[in-house]
């Protein structure tokens, strides 16, 4: 299962598993949920996309 780092509704960016309902965490920045998507990735080997403000994809990670 993979990953979405996505716009937040309340603000800010989040990373979220699959479709689930709630945030896994919240960030300010995308850079932010970016660096912790990262490592998890080097952890866990989960695999992540990026998603920009507008809901579109940005960069798949896997």
């Amino acid at each position: 299962m993979s990953y979405h780092i996505t716009k937040h509704p309340k603000g800010g960016w989040q990373l979220k598993k699959g479709k689930a309902d709630r945030a896994l965490k919240r960030f300010d920045t995308q850079k932010e949920a970016i660096d912790y998507a990262e490592q998890l990735e080097k952890e866990r080997g989960i695999s992540f996309v990026i998603h920009k403000a507008d809901g579109s994809v940005r960069r798949k990670k896997y």
